[in-house]
């Protein structure tokens, strides 16, 4: 999810104008990123469905490069935050239900465009919770699957299916594919960012070694193997989360309505000598 670009408005009383400031390389970046999911829609209507998967990854590099302008320049602000929301809906989440329907989900009707609906519905939660949450929450985790990274696991399928001549329409597991991607966008299950890796600082050899390694593997078959690298990300996020929860259900107390156990040093026994009863409670 890419940050923000800025803002500085000022307004007098009065009905005077209201002057609007904003910095523009930033938001012509956005901007490419809102043409891309609108050229992509497009595309997926004249189902030319391999231009249209495209564009959605085009939309993820502007997405990408107008937060890291916004910070260079230092220009954040609350405009560029609430503009990039509105451009990610239409590209990661309007652009890519679209494409999901017109492509696989159609033989399913109503069952397959709710699906769609539904996926888009969750990209938009999840994009209005992470920008009322954007100051609490750990930065280097995500909550829930970023809705860019569930659009580009879109588009990586369709590459894909492509690429391995695999029948798309009617697909079962595409169905389940979207509706899976809609609920755990909305989850609470942590997905790690990366942005703690800092690039430019001296790390250890292996992780030169790790990088070439995942080039070749892309390289080998990019089409199929990006779509493996994306779903297996969504997919570890989510095993890790459901591991976690189970862990959390097995360490909540018993209920205080439950009864209580029974410890041998809490029996009550008859005294020998006085025939009373007492308790015999160890310290």
């Amino acid at each position: 999810m890419a940050d923000y670009n800025t803002t500085s408005d000022s307004s007098e009383t009065g009905g005077k104008k209201l002057a609007i400031y904003i910095y523009v390389l930033p938001n012509l970046m956005t901007t490419g990123n809102l043409f891309c999911g609108f050229f992509a829609i497009i595309q997926a209507l004249k189902s030319n469905f391999l231009f249209a998967a495209y564009a959605i990854v085009v939309a993820a590099v502007f997405d990408l490069l107008d937060g890291r302008l916004a910070r260079l320049t230092r220009s954040t602000s609350k405009f560029g935050a609430e503009y990039d929301s509105l451009c990610d809906l239409v590209s990661f989440g309007v652009a890519p239900g679209i494409m999901l329907f017109q492509w696989a989900l159609n033989p399913f009707g109503r069952l397959g465009w709710v699906a769609c609906f539904l996926f888009v519905t969750c990209g938009a939660l999840r994009l209005a919770r992470f920008n009322v949450q954007a100051n609490i929450v750990e930065k280097n985790y995500f909550q829930g699957l970023p809705i860019p990274m569930a659009a580009g696991i879109v588009a990586s399928s369709i590459l894909a299916f492509m690429d391995l001549e695999l029948e798309a329409s009617g697909n079962v597991g595409l169905l389940v594919m979207t509706i899976l991607l809609a609920f755990v966008m909305v989850s609470n299950f942590r997905y790690r960012s990366f942005k703690d890796l800092d690039l430019k600082e001296r790390l250890p050899f292996r992780y030169l070694l790790l990088g070439v390694g995942v080039i070749v593997v892309v390289a080998l078959r990019p089409e199929v193997m990006l779509f493996v690298l994306f779903f297996g990300y969504a997919i570890l996020g989510a095993v890790f989360g459901v591991f976690k929860l189970g862990k959390n259900v097995r360490k909540i107390r018993p209920s205080v309505y439950a009864p209580a156990a029974v410890h041998e040093e809490d029996l009550v026994e008859e005294d020998e000598e006085t025939g009373d009863m007492k308790d015999e409670k160890k310290p």
